[in-house]
This record gives C-alpha cells, sequence and structure tokens, in this order.
C-alpha cells in the first residue's frame, strides 16, 4: 500500500450535490488506483445549518454510489474524531500554540468597525484587507476591551511580501502575493475554527498527503499554505478540479435539473451509471471508451488527464449513459428498480401477488428500450391502464389512414376470432396467432401487424406487440378491438 492519502470533507448542511460527489469520486478512484487510504470526514462548524440528517444523506449517498472509506466517520481510526465539532481540544491546543509563538493574536476589533475600515479601502481603490489595528495590543488595552465585554477572534500574522506557490495536480504552477492577504481569522468569537483554518488542522493530523477538491477553493490556499508554514508543517499536494456547469454555461442549479445524488436516486437511476458519467466530468480517458466499470475506472483514472476548463453537466449524456446500463440488467433487477414508480401511479399494488409480479415484470421488460431511467416507465404505463384507445397527438390523420386499408377490417376479425378462442393469453399464444392470421389472410408483416397495433395502442410504433396484447389480457384486447370505429370518428 502506497502513503498516498486523501479525503472528502463534506458540509452537511443540506442534500448531497452532485457537484460533492463528482470531488468525493475523483478523491476515491486515486486513492483506490494508488493503494492509498481515502478518509471521510465531516465539517460541521456551521451550526446553524449542520445537521445529523445531512450527514446521513451524505453517508448514505456515498455508499449507494460504491465508495467506501478506510478511514473516517463510522469506521473510526487513529485520527479522530472526525466530526470538526468534536474536535475543538485540539485547535484550542493549536491555537495556544501559535499565540505563544507570536504567529497569532487576539483581535477585538468590532464587526462594526471592521466594516467601515473595508468602506474606507474600497473608497480609495484599495483591495479591502484587515489594517492590523491588533497587531501590537498591550495588556492594558486587551484589559480595557475585554471590560467592555468585547469577545476577541484570533487572526494569523502573515509576513508581508512573501509568495505562496504551489504546482496544483490540475492548473499547474500557481503563485499568490501574501500582500493581499492581509491577517486573517482563524478562530472566530465564539472558539469555533473558521474553514482554513480547521481544515489545515485536521489535514495534517490526519496524514492527508493529497487535496484535491472544487476550484472554488483554489484563493483559500495562499491562507492555508500561511497556516501550514507558521505551524512547521508539510504542505499537502493540491489539485483544484473544475466547476461543473449547466448546459447553458452557468453554474448548475435546480434551473438545470436535480442537483443532489437522492434526487437522481429516487428518479431511477443506477449508481454505477451515476459513477460512470460523473468520472467523465471533467477527466477524459485515453481512447473513446464512454461506458466504464469500476474498476475500469479505477484502473483508468489520473490526475494528469483532469482539465482545466469547467465540465458540462448533459442530462442527455447521463441519460444514454444509464439506458446502457439499464439494457443489462436482469428481469428481476429492473422490476425492482421500476416499481417504486409503478406505485406511484396506481398500476402496482402496495401488497404484490405472484400473478401480479409476473405482470409487472413483463411490463418493465416490454418497456426497457423506451425508458432511460426508472421513473420514466410512469409515461409507458398508460397504455395499459383503461379500455379506451387514444391516437397518439400530432399523428391522428396518418394513424386513421392505416385502419382505413381495405383488408385491415379482414385482420382484425381474424385476430378477433384467434384471440377469444384462447383460453391462455402468453406472448407465445399471440405470436402463433398472428402467424395463423397471416395464413388465413395471406398477408404478411405490416399490413398485419400496423392495424393490430393501432387499434390496441393508438399509435405505430412502440413496445413488441405479441408483450402489449398479453399484458393488455384478452378482454382489454376485444374490448378494444370492438371500439375501433371510434378511432375514425
Amino acid at each position: 500500500m502506497s502513503n498516498m492519502k486523501v479525503r472528502f470533507a463534506p458540509s452537511p448542511t443540506g442534500p448531497f450535490h452532485i457537484g460533492g460527489a463528482r470531488s468525493a469520486l475523483f478523491n476515491w478512484l486515486l486513492a483506490r488506483k494508488e493503494e492509498g487510504q481515502f478518509v471521510l470526514r465531516i465539517e460541521d462548524t456551521d451550526l446553524a445549518r449542520s445537521t445529523r440528517e445531512s450527514e446521513e444523506n451524505i453517508k448514505a449517498a456515498l455508499k449507494w454510489l460504491g465508495m467506501d472509506w478506510d478511514e473516517g466517520i463510522d469506521v473510526g481510526g487513529h485520527n479522530g474524531p472526525y466530526r470538526q465539532t468534536e474536535r475543538l481540544d485540539i485547535y484550542q491546543e493549536i491555537t495556544d500554540r501559535l499565540i505563544a509563538e507570536d504567529k497569532a493574536y487576539y483581535c477585538y476589533c468590532s464587526q462594526e468597525e471592521l466594516d467601515e475600515v473595508r468602506q474606507a479601502q474600497m473608497d480609495k481603490g484599495e483591495t479591502p484587507k484587515y489594517n492590523g489595528h491588533c497587531q501590537h495590543l498591550t495588556a492594558e488595552q486587551k484589559a480595557q476591551y475585554e471590560a467592555e465585554g468585547r469577545k476577541p477572534t484570533v487572526r494569523l500574522r502573515v509576513p508581508l511580501n512573501k509568495t505562496y506557490a504551489f504546482d496544483d495536480m490540475v492548473r499547474g504552477h500557481v503563485s499568490f502575493d501574501s500582500n493581499g492577504v492581509g491577517d486573517f481569522v482563524i478562530v472566530k468569537s465564539d472558539g469555533i475554527p473558521v474553514y482554513n483554518y480547521g481544515v489545515v488542522v485536521d489535514d495534517h493530523t490526519m496524514g492527508i498527503t493529497h487535496v484535491i477538491r472544487a476550484e472554488e477553493h483554489l484563493s483559500n490556499t495562499p491562507r492555508q499554505m500561511a497556516i501550514y508554514e507558521a505551524l512547521g508543517w508539510d504542505i499537502p499536494v493540491f489539485g483544484h478540479i473544475s466547476l461543473i456547469l449547466g448546459k447553458d454555461y452557468k453554474k448548475m442549479s435546480k434551473r438545470h435539473g436535480a442537483t443532489s445524488v437522492d434526487q437522481y436516486r429516487q428518479l431511477g437511476y443506477l449508481p454505477d451509471a451515476l459513477v460512470n458519467f460523473l468520472a467523465l466530468l471533467g477527466w477524459a480517458p485515453e481512447g473513446e471508451q464512454e461506458l466504464f466499470s469500476q474498476e475500469e475506472l479505477i484502473q483508468q483514472f489520473s490526475m494528469d488527464r483532469v482539465a482545466k476548463n469547467p465540465a458540462v453537466f448533459d442530462i442527455d449524456k447521463l441519460n444514454w449513459i444509464n439506458f446502457n446500463y439499464i439494457k443489462k440488467l436482469s428481469d428481476e433487477e429492473l422490476f425492482k428498480l421500476c416499481l417504486p414508480h409503478l406505485k406511484e401511479v396506481g398500476i402496482a399494488p402496495d401488497s404484490l401477488s405472484p400473478k401480479d409480479i409476473e405482470w409487472l415484470t413483463l411490463l418493465c421488460v416490454t418497456v426497457r428500450d423506451h425508458i432511460s431511467y426508472g421513473a420514466q416507465i410512469k409515461e409507458q404505463v398508460g397504455l395499459f391502464m383503461g379500455d379506451a384507445v387514444f391516437l397518439e397527438e400530432g399523428h391522428e390523420a396518418e394513424l386513421k389512414e392505416v385502419l382505413k386499408e381495405e383488408t385491415v377490417p379482414t385482420v382484425l376479425a381474424a385476430f378477433r376470432a384467434k384471440l377469444e378462442a384462447m383460453d391462455t393469453v402468453t406472448p407465445e399464444d399471440v405470436k402463433a396467432s398472428i402467424k395463423a392470421v397471416m395464413k388465413e389472410t395471406s398477408l404478411k408483416g405490416k399490413p398485419v401487424f400496423m392495424p393490430l397495433r393501432v387499434a390496441l395502442t393508438g399509435q405505430m410504433h412502440g413496445p413488441d406487440l405479441n408483450n402489449i396484447v398479453t399484458l393488455l389480457g384478452k378482454e382489454k384486447c376485444l374490448h378494444r378491438l370492438d371500439n375501433v370505429k371510434l378511432l375514425l370518428a
């Protein structure tokens, strides 16, 4: 096993976003490829918004996607606790050290005072940053502020005229000027560490060697490097992956469709398909292959093929990938995927008999090639509900012409007679009956199949006709055949 150690550290402040899942996946794939370790920890210092419900949602989504972790929340390890709110004593100990070494200091400035300075700097056209008011307070000044009831923050002393530079795994050489940073807060007045401080302490104490995260964290890196250097710690290797945009090249939001992993699960997408799709959001494999097993992704993934440019979330591409995965499901797996959606539209009862399961499974198999994800089966079931047939909207004239063909009454009458004589209706029985109709009428192919399909479904194209007749059943088919004249009205 290599000494590579990566982590995923989400904030449990809402549904698990698809962008977070992509970040987690890139870390997980790299760890598995390099035989390193993948750590899951929770950054819950946003006390107002963090919930255990969101934490559970994140863990459940990762497990559903097939991502396990070697160390962290639930799993344990030698570097816990793995929730930031349970690590406050660790942060405090390190903060005390920074203050004792005069690398950090207490700041008593109120928010109003800071806002006033910031506005004045902006009015002068300057980049707003802390003006150093509390850098060198005397003991008397500190006592006076505390007597006024002011609760201090803790700021890091950031050296002037220093360049923070690093080689990013995705973006190449990156550098920042420390003069644009200023002394920044590392611990809030309530004793809670800010993100940039907590993440550095956690990454170091947990032995993280590579930090792969979203591009939006790139601007945080110089602050984090300043903390690493103040503490004399090794700086990990950074890699900042691009944002995910909608097809309109705007930041992905609800207007682009589902944004959380759980929404895709509920819609009936397959976890392996979603992982396949997420891997291709910003990573380009060698060659033209687009469908990958989990093992193939692990073998082929590399950070040097991760693009700098934003990744575009193309729902059509996801649907195509998921469609290909659905084709590989067993009949039983397909039934289980579609069942919640069949219940939703009332075609599947809450309590299923063996006969129900057989019928519903045939339904799923029949429409398999017409759905890209489980919930789409709801758009297919109308064909099998009710006795009435409605001509497909926009094609009424064309469909009526099919039924006006001279041989149609003979074909429908011959098939009706065969159907009425059946004791059971199976795809095999229907297939044999249609063959018999062809023999009796001396017609083959389209002149037989097309009027039967239109009379029974109101459509010229669709799933296997033998299965359709079986699913509709004898009585419903007879009723529809007897009412073909209504379609010509």
